[in-house]
Formats: structure tokens, C-alpha cells, sequence
């Protein structure tokens, strides 16, 4: 049994890590830290895991020594440094955080301001989207876990790049998410009388998710991918939907769009490609590893809608994760992630 370590465990995804982790049949949670509640048992921070564990959140270099696998949910510019020791102890680090999820520099520095800080050790590492990445997930030491925006875009969107059905310059992405997204940090926009009974846009003139979005669409298209993407806040919990707008090369029926689509997921577990005629909706994939995407046309024009639906805290994080550690780790893909959404 593998043991596993999480650094930065009471943020939202840290702890949403602890959950599943807990209940995965391959692996023992083995320590944990966190800036914020150092010395401090787990259970003390959040009471739903009264009785079920009390472990203590310790130093970094703690977690790093006593696990096999270290997960990092911290913010970016945090993991570089952690993923060199990582890789000097030839243990398997899975960063959820923004360091590696982009592999041009001159692209992170556009999006996040600085250059890489061990610009060396980024070539160690693979970008977690299993359904385009398996093969290489297998043999890295450097694991970058998606954005959870950029997941559910790039899911949406990666079978028509694929296969030249769409324009890659004329791409609306609109993408809604609950304030779970923003993370535990207390904030104007998330308090409970700013964001209950409202929606609003943020982030409208850039995105830091563009970056990564625009190079991992590229990478899989024969031309250079550009979109125009918008993140709204929704007054709920949890979850993502994401509508995208994309205009057809040859107006393709839509039947053989949707054919194209579960052909190219038909070995993605966790990708739903749902019936024509139905439409994706975050209720049906809360609490899961799932993306459901539904697919429409505007039969007017030669327009193309995708609907892509999944959970920020799973799919878009904490369950991608573990989806990525267990394909690195020889497990079965689902172990521990057979998560079935409830009905309401």
C-alpha cells in the first residue's frame, strides 16, 4: 500500500484531497500539512472528519519524507521548489496548482507575471489530462493537474480540434462556477450577501486560464487555438458549466459530430458524452469525477454549442488528481473515484 502526503490540506481542494484519499482501497493517507493550521489535527479545522482521522497538519519536509506520492494544493509559485525535492527523493509529486501546467515560459510569464523558478526540473513533468496524456502520466515524476476551467473547456473542445471540424479562431467560451472556485480565502465577492441571488462576471479581460487552455487546445489541433473565454460566479457551492461557441469549418450534421465524439471518448471513463437531445447540467455530476457534455447546433447558422458540466473539486481537482496518481501508479483508473452523483 502506497503512502501518500498532502501539502496545503485545509485549503477547499486540500481537504477535499483528505476526503477521498481516505476512502481510496490502494493508499494510506499518511501526513499532511498546512501553513495555516500547523500542529493543528485536521479534525479541529473541519468537523466532518470528527472520528475518521485526527491527523496532524506538520511541515513540508515532513509530508515529503514519510509519503511515496505528495499532492500540492497551494497556490502557484509555491510547487517548483517542493517538486525539486520531490525529485531528488525520486518520489511522484501531483501539483494542483498553476506551476507546470504550462510548458512555454514566455507563455506562464504572460499569464502569471514571473519566469519559471527551477526552469530545469519542468521537464520532468506532464500535464495531468488523462484523456489525451495517459501514456506519458505513466512515467512522470512531475504531475500538473489541470485547472479546473480549463478542464471542462478543454474536454469540450479537444474532439473538434482534433479533427479540424471547427474554427480555431472564432471560440466563445462562457464558464460558470460555484465559490468553491475562489478557494477558502475570505473575499467581498464570495460573502454570502454579495454572491446569493446574483451572478456576475470576473476576470473579463484575461483569464489566467487562457494560457493554459490556448496551448493544450494547440498541441492537439493543426493550427493555433484562440478563444475568448469569461468566468461568472454562481451563488452555489460547487460545480462548473461551460458553454462554448464555435463555428463550423463545413457545417457538419450533427449526428456525425456526436459520432466523432464518442469515438474519441469511448476509453475516457470519466467522460459522458450524453445522448443528442440532452443537455449537461451540474446536478448531474455533483460530487463525481465526471464531465458530461452535451452537443447542440444553432440551425441557422453554422454554429456549434458545447456544454461541458463537471465538479470544480473533483474532475476539476481533488478527483483528477487521484485519477492521475492512480494511472502513475499502475492502479485501476477509477480506483477510489467510483463516486456516483446523487439524483437531487
Amino acid at each position: 500500500m502506497k503512502k501518500v502526503g498532502i501539502i496545503g490540506s485545509t485549503g477547499y481542494v486540500g481537504v477535499e484531497l483528505v476526503r477521498l484519499l481516505l476512502n481510496h482501497p490502494e493508499v494510506k493517507l499518511e501526513a499532511i500539512s498546512s501553513q495555516s493550521f500547523k500542529n493543528q489535527s485536521i479534525d479541529s479545522v473541519y468537523m466532518n472528519l470528527k472520528g475518521i482521522t485526527s491527523l496532524v497538519c506538520e511541515d513540508e519536509d515532513s509530508v515529503i519524507n514519510k509519503s511515496d506520492v505528495i499532492f500540492t494544493a497551494l497556490p502557484h509559485g509555491l510547487s517548483e521548489k517542493i517538486a525539486l525535492k520531490t525529485l531528488e527523493q525520486n518520489k511522484l509529486v501531483i501539483d494542483l496548482g498553476a506551476d507546470f501546467r504550462i510548458t512555454d515560459e514566455n507563455i506562464y510569464e504572460e499569464w502569471y507575471g514571473k519566469k519559471f523558478d527551477v526552469a530545469d526540473i519542468h521537464d520532468f513533468a506532464t500535464y495531468g489530462l488523462p484523456e489525451i496524456n495517459k501514456d506519458t502520466i505513466k512515467t512522470s515524476k512531475i504531475i500538473a493537474n489541470p485547472g479546473c476551467y480549463a478542464t471542462s473547456i478543454e474536454l469540450g473542445l479537444l474532439p473538434l480540434v482534433a479533427s479540424n471540424l471547427i474554427s480555431t479562431k472564432d471560440i466563445i467560451c462562457d464558464s460558470k462556477s460555484g465559490a468553491t472556485g475562489a478557494g477558502r480565502g475570505l473575499s467581498l465577492s464570495t460573502h454570502f450577501t454579495e454572491c446569493n441571488e446574483s451572478l456576475s462576471a470576473y476576470k473579463i479581460d484575461g483569464h489566467r486560464h487562457i494560457g493554459e487552455i490556448e496551448e493544450v487546445l494547440t498541441s492537439q489541433s493543426r493550427d493555433t487555438v484562440e478563444i475568448c473565454f469569461t468566468p461568472h460566479l454562481l451563488p452555489i457551492n460547487r460545480g462548473i458549466l461551460s458553454t462554448i461557441y464555435t463555428k463550423l469549418n463545413n457545417n457538419e450534421d450533427l449526428e456525425i459530430i456526436h459520432s466523432v465524439y464518442k469515438i474519441y471518448y469511448e476509453n475516457c471513463p470519466f467522460v459522458k458524452v450524453l445522448d443528442l437531445g440532452e443537455s449537461a447540467n451540474i446536478k448531474n455530476i455533483k460530487y463525481s469525477n465526471y464531465c458530461h457534455i452535451s452537443i447542440h447546433k444553432d440551425f441557422r447558422k453554422d454554429r456549434l454549442i458545447i456544454i461541458s458540466c463537471l465538479d470544480n473539486m473533483i474532475k476539476g481537482a481533488a478527483g483528477q488528481a487521484i485519477q492521475n496518481m492512480n494511472i502513475a501508479l499502475g492502479f485501476e483508473e477509477t480506483a477510489g473515484l467510483n463516486l456516483i452523483p446523487p439524483a437531487f
